[in-house]
């Protein structure tokens, strides 16, 4: 198996920090960050959430809230997860607004309550951030961040100098 087809694989490591100029965007987006639900100490020193749930708190139990920031352990049990979580606390009115940060896997089943919604398709490849700041080069897959809430405009303003974007009707 080649590298590439470990898009779904899970490695075991999950503290892969997200660009500060994605995070930016995020906040330029939303206006601040109320909740990080899939977080730790170190990735909330760049994030700055207001709260955040660490893996011991178990973010997928936990009621989210307001303006939520996700960029959860990617996986192959892991992904359809954390999205459907995502997608039933905005749908509950629990959630104002989000930005998710995923793998653009665009044909994968968790993957398509995403896809109704407005996206930026970065560009190019995010190479994400390992917790002593070092970047971690050779990702294998593009990576998209979906915008969940009623600010499209805000989004596509925010984030259109990062990639594609895609405006869902």
């Amino acid at each position: 198996m080649n590298a590439a087809q470990l898009i779904n694989q899970t490695s075991g490591i999950v503290e892969y920090y997200t660009p500060p100029e994605i995070i930016a965007a995020t906040r330029e987006c939303m206006g601040n960050i109320d909740l990080d639900p899939a977080s730790s100490i170190e990735a909330n020193k760049r994030v700055d959430a207001n709260v955040y749930f660490t893996e011991v708190m178990d973010g997928l139990s936990m009621k989210w809230f307001g303006n939520v920031w996700l960029n959860h352990p990617f996986g192959r049990k892991l992904n359809g997860l954390w999205i459907k979580k995502l997608v039933g606390e905005y749908e509950a009115g629990n959630i104002i607004q989000s930005c998710n940060i995923t793998f653009a896997a665009t044909s994968e089943q968790w993957f398509q309550p995403l896809l109704k919604r407005p996206q930026c398709f970065l560009c190019p490849r995010t190479n994400y951030l390992l917790p002593n700041g070092d970047v971690l080069p050779g990702v294998t897959k593009g990576s998209v961040v979906t915008y969940f809430g009623q600010n499209h405009e805000r989004f596509a303003k925010a984030f259109k100098h990062l990639g594609t974007l895609k405006i869902a009707l």
